[in-house]
């Protein structure tokens, strides 16, 4: 009986899964179509904006340096100080530089004592020689004399005017109007040729040095020459606290060739400081526009990366998914700029493309690029 049973047992199984066939009971069902956001690509005019970190300078920036060596008698500024041209900075002590003032002025007047009688010998001789009382070679030697005496003359004035010079380096004056810097040296220190005094800056406009890709720079040439009529040269600046400052620059010049390690090229535009807020050596972003025509616009949302390539599922009449890849531009705030690729008009699935396969069918849910762009940062 037992053998009976076992011979029963499988042909009992095969009876129970066919009749559970036969009632459909444990077919899988088809999975229920997914309610999914879907929008419609457009294409907008619009404007890009590319962001630069900035190296702020003064338009003139100059070390103040001792040109001779003394000691430091007086500062006459402080630091931080606002300067006008001409105005003394510092004085070195000048006793020693007045004593070479007059020694050179004394060896002057001597020299042109000896000339004078270089001078007057050669007349004698020359006298003597038209009564052939002496010799022409005499009056050649005379009138070399007078030479040497005039040259002595000469080299007498070059010391003195270097002497008076010298003096005059002992009174240190600003180069233009500026702003002074630290002052690390105070009254009574000794100084030698060349000593940093201060520094002082001309901030009254600033220049901003910034690195632009080779890209985004042919980017920035072509749209130029497409419209040379528009102010395209304009800039704005961001602060480094994020704040935009109020004053637009304007790009003045960029360099002659692309830095090879970095394959980028410097671009130098400059902004008005009338408030002298801007200092040097300050940081800051550049923004750089550049104004694109009929720009095909893909929330940044809808694409995925798979094997390096970009990808987006497009929605066709049948409400059935397709991958497709497609080649971006460039990026616009949450949005791809698409080179290839898509066209207008065309649907995309806009979020959950985790969620779906290629071929699935969804219930799109419509959402416009309008309220998309509104909620773009």
């Amino acid at each position: 009986m037992r053998n009976n049973l076992r011979c029963l047992l499988p042909l009992l199984s095969v009876l129970f899964v066919a009749g559970c066939n036969a009632n459909g009971e444990t077919k899988k069902k088809d999975p229920e179509e997914q309610v999914l956001p879907v929008t419609t690509l457009e294409t907008r005019d619009t404007v890009l904006y590319h962001d630069y970190v900035a190296d702020i300078q003064a338009v003139r920036n100059v070390d103040i340096r001792a040109r001779v060596q003394g000691f430091l008698d007086k500062i006459y500024i402080d630091e931080g100080q606002i300067v006008k041209a001409g105005e003394p900075l510092f004085r070195l002590n000048a006793a020693e530089f007045r004593t070479q003032l007059t020694r050179a002025r004394a060896n002057l007047t001597a020299a042109q004592a000896e000339a004078q009688t270089a001078r007057m010998e050669a007349g004698r001789v020359k006298m003597l020689v038209s009564k052939n009382i002496i010799s022409k070679t005499e009056l050649d030697v005379a009138r070399s004399k007078v030479v040497a005496a005039q040259a002595k003359i000469t080299d007498a004035r070059t010391s003195e005017s270097n002497a008076q010079l010298n003096l005059s380096y002992t009174i240190i004056k600003a180069p233009f109007d500026g702003m002074v810097d630290r002052l690390p040296l105070k009254a009574g220190s000794l100084i030698d040729h060349g000593t940093l005094l201060t520094t002082e800056s001309d901030n009254s406009s600033v220049y901003a040095y910034f690195n632009v890709s080779e890209n985004e720079y042919l980017e920035y040439r072509k749209a130029r020459l497409k419209n040379p009529d528009q102010n395209n040269n304009v800039v704005q600046l961001r602060l480094a606290d994020g704040t935009a400052y109020p004053y637009p620059g304007k790009i003045e010049t960029l360099e002659g060739e692309f830095d090879e390690n970095t394959g980028s090229i410097a671009f130098r535009a400059q902004f008005p400081n009338p408030n002298h807020l801007l200092k040097h050596g300050a940081t800051g972003r550049v923004r750089l526009s550049n104004k694109v025509n009929d720009a095909l616009l893909l929330p940044q949302k809808a694409a995925f990366e798979l094997q390096d390539k970009n990808y987006v599922y497009v929605v066709d009449a049948s409400q059935h998914v397709h991958m497709r890849s497609f080649t971006p531009k460039t990026r616009f705030s949450a949005f791809y700029i698409v080179a290839s690729g898509l066209k207008a008009g065309e649907k995309v699935l806009y979020e959950g493309a985790q969620n779906v396969r290629d071929g699935a069918k969804i219930k799109p849910r419509i959402i416009t690029m309008d309220s998309l762009l509104v909620q773009a940062p």
